[in-house]
């Protein structure tokens, strides 16, 4: 009796799963899957993109500068 019900459940399972693939391909062909969204975020202005730009090559150049010491 209990191994009937477990070999429901998995065959139901398993007809889950695919349908669930097949829905899921149909989202990607249709582009309706959240992952695929296309970034509609704000638009930095090339001001601000300058900055963060600036402060990341800051930020190397202090780990560089710190390798170089460790080296020595």
């Amino acid at each position: 009796m209990m191994n009937n019900v477990v070999a429901s459940l998995q065959k139901e399972y398993s007809r889950l799963e695919t349908e669930l693939g097949r829905v899921g391909k149909a989202l990607d062909a249709l582009g309706g899957r959240r992952g695929n969204k296309l970034r509609t975020g704000r638009t930095l202005s090339k001001e601000a993109r300058e900055r963060i730009a600036e402060a990341q090559r800051q930020r190397w150049a202090k780990v560089r500068k710190a390798a170089a010491k460790a080296a020595k």
